[in-house]
C-alpha cells in the first residue's frame, strides 16, 4: 500500500469505526490508540531509513547509539518497539500490553515525549488492534503524507467528538488562509490556545513550501491547559518532524514564556465567548496594556493577548467570534485603541459551517505592529469571504487551495508584495484585480481609513465597509442572523444578572451598616 494517502484513510477509518463500535469507547477515548498506532508507524518508517543510512561498514565494530538517530531528527526505536516486532507476536499474544509497553520504551529513550504517548491499549480487544496493525504494517508512504493522514484522522476524531473535538482541532482550511496571511518565513512562533499543534505544522509547510528548512527558521512555543490535548500536540508535531516548547498552563493567568514583545508571530483559535475569568488576579499583568473588559466574557482578553505577545514588527492571526467586532462599553474602548496604534492590519468574514463545534460564521483579526508607522498605517484592509466556499456535505465547508491563495493575495496587493498563483486562483485574480494591482471591490474586499472606522463607530464588521455586488442582494442567512442575535442577548442578559447582583450586594452592605 505504497503511497495511496486517500486509500490509506479510507481503511484507517474504516478500522476506527469497527473500534468505536466494538470497544465500548468513547470517541475521546479511541483516538488516542489509533493516533498512536499511526503515531509508532510513522517512527518505524523514519528509523528504518535512518538504520540504513547509518549502518556500520563491514569489518567496523562501531554500532549507532540513541544519539547518531537524534542527529538525523529521528526517534530512537529499541526492538521490542519496532512494528515488525508488534506484527510478529505469537498468536495469543496480549497485544495491547505489548504496545503499551513500546510506547513507554519510546518514552524513555525520547525524554521529549514524556508522558504523550498513549498507553490504554489493553481497553482496546485484541483482534481490533490486530487489525490496525496489519492495515498499518504495508504502508509506505512519501514525504509529509503520514502527517496528512494523521491530520485527517484528527479531523474525523474532531466531528465524531463535536463538542470536544473544537477544543483541539481547528479546520485544516482556517489555519492555512491564516498562515498565508501572517507569512511566517522566519522567527518565534507563540500559539497560546495551542490544541492539537496544527497552527505550527501549517507554519512549519508554509516554510517547506518556500524552500527553507523549518526546523531552522522556526521556533516554536505554545501553551495548553488541557494535559490530553498537550499530549496530541507532541505527537503531532513529532510526527512532521518538527520540535517545540509546550508548556500545560492556563494562558490566562500564566505566562510561561514571559511573552509581552517577545514572538514574531503569534497564532490561535481561542475559545469564544468565555465567562468566569477572574479578572481580579490579571489587574497588574502586562499583557493587558489597554485594560481589561469590563463584561464577564474573554474575548478581548485573548485579544491584548495576542498583541501584547508581538515584536515590534510581529504579524498575528487569529480566529473571533463575530459579536467581538461591534462589542460596546469597555471593549469599545480597547477596540478603539488597538485600531489607533495602526497594528490592526486585516479582517474577513468566513461563512457557517466551517467548524465542527458550532455552526456560527467568525471573523479572523489579523495585526502587524510592522505596519503602524508605514503608508498603510492609519487603513485596515476588511474581506468579505462568506460567499468562498466549497460546500463538503450538509453541515460542513471549507476553502480549496485556489480560495486560499486567492484570499491571501488580495492582501499581498494592498501590502504591494508579490503574490502567487500555483494553485489555479489566477482567473479569479485577472476578474477582480485586472491591472493587477489592489483595488476595492463590492461585495469582496475595501481597505479603510481610520476616519471612516471611527464614524462607523470604531467597528470591525467587514459588512459595514465591504457592501454589496452589483447586481447582488444582501443574503445574510436569516437564521445565520437570528442565531447571533440570540447570542447577543444572552451576554446582555448575564451581564444585566451580573450587575443587579451587584447592585443588591452593595444596598445590603449600606442597610447593614
Amino acid at each position: 500500500m505504497a503511497g495511496d494517502v486517500a486509500e490509506v484513510e479510507r481503511r484507517l477509518w474504516s478500522v476506527a469505526d469497527q473500534l468505536r463500535a466494538n470497544s465500548g469507547l468513547k470517541p475521546s477515548e479511541y483516538s488516542r490508540p489509533v493516533l498512536g498506532l499511526l503515531f509508532l508507524r510513522y517512527a518505524d518508517a523514519k528509523f528504518a531509513e535512518a538504520e540504513k543510512a547509518l549502518k556500520p561498514k563491514p569489518g567496523s565494530r562501531l554500532t549507532p547509539g540513541p544519539d547518531a538517530y537524534k542527529a538525523r531528527g529521528v526517534l530512537y526505536l529499541t526492538p521490542e518497539a519496532r512494528f515488525s516486532h508488534l506484527r510478529d507476536l505469537p498468536e495469543g499474544a496480549n497485544v495491547g500490553r505489548a504496545l503499551n509497553e513500546a510506547m513507554r520504551d519510546i518514552e524513555q529513550h525520547n525524554p521529549e515525549l514524556a508522558d504523550a504517548l498513549p498507553k490504554n491499549y489493553q481497553e482496546v480487544p485484541n483482534p481490533t488492534l490486530i487489525e490496525l496493525i496489519k492495515l498499518l504494517d504495508p504502508v509506505n508512504l512519501e514525504g509529509d503524507a503520514f502527517g496528512r493522514v494523521y491530520e485527517f484522522m484528527m479531523g474525523e476524531f474532531a466531528m465524531q467528538e463535536m463538542q470536544k473535538g473544537g477544543e483541539f482541532y481547528t479546520p485544516a482550511a482556517i489555519v492555512r488562509l491564516i498562515v498565508e496571511i501572517i507569512e511566517p518565513y522566519h522567527g518565534r512562533i507563540l500559539d497560546p490556545a495551542c490544541g492539537s499543534g496544527g497552527m505550527f505544522v501549517h507554519s512549519a509547510n508554509f516554510v517547506r513550501e518556500h524552500k527553507h528548512e523549518p526546523g531552522r527558521e522556526l521556533s516554536i512555543f505554545g501553551i495548553e491547559k488541557t494535559r490530553e490535548t498537550l499530549r496530541l500536540a507532541k505527537m503531532n508535531l513529532a510526527i512532521h518532524g518538527l520540535s517545540g516548547e509546550i508548556k500545560e498552563a492556563n494562558a490566562y493567568y500564566d505566562d510561561p514564556f514571559e511573552s509581552v514583545g517577545r514572538f514574531d508571530f503569534v497564532m490561535a483559535n481561542p475559545p469564544f465567548n468565555v465567562d468566569g475569568v477572574d479578572k481580579d488576579r490579571l489587574v497588574k499583568d502586562p499583557r493587558f496594556p489597554f485594560g481589561l473588559p469590563t463584561p464577564d466574557n474573554a474575548n478581548y482578553i485573548w485579544i491584548e493577548l495576542f498583541y501584547a505577545a508581538l515584536s515590534p514588527k510581529g504579524r498575528t492571526g487569529f480566529v473571533m467570534a463575530n459579536s467581538a467586532a461591534d462589542a460596546r462599553g469597555s471593549e469599545l474602548e480597547i477596540r478603539k485603541k488597538l485600531i489607533e496604534t495602526g497594528a490592526v492590519d486585516v479582517i474577513v468574514s468566513v461563512g457557517p459551517n466551517f467548524f465542527y463545534t458550532v455552526t456560527l460564521p467568525c471573523t479572523l483579526w489579523f495585526f502587524d505592529r510592522g505596519k503602524a508607522k508605514g503608508p498603510r498605517g492609519h487603513e485596515v484592509l476588511f474581506i468579505d469571504a462568506r460567499r468562498i466556499f466549497r460546500q463538503i456535505d450538509r453541515a460542513h465547508r471549507d476553502f480549496t487551495p485556489s480560495h486560499i491563495e486567492f484570499l491571501a493575495n488580495i492582501v499581498r496587493l494592498w501590502r504591494e508584495t508579490e503574490t502567487f498563483l500555483d494553485r489555479s486562483s489566477s482567473d479569479e485574480m485577472k476578474a477582480n484585480f485586472p491591472k493587477g494591482k489592489y483595488r476595492d471591490v463590492p461585495g469582496l474586499c475595501r481597505r479603510a481609513t481610520r476616519k471612516e472606522i471611527e464614524a462607523q463607530g470604531w467597528s470591525l464588521n467587514p459588512g459595514r465597509y465591504v457592501g454589496v455586488a452589483p447586481g447582488e442582494k444582501d443574503e445574510t442567512d436569516f437564521r445565520e442572523r437570528l442565531e447571533e442575535l440570540q447570542q447577543d442577548l444572552e451576554k446582555l442578559n448575564g451581564e444585566a444578572a451580573g450587575l443587579q447582583s451587584r447592585i443588591a450586594q452593595n444596598v445590603a452592605k449600606i442597610l447593614d451598616a
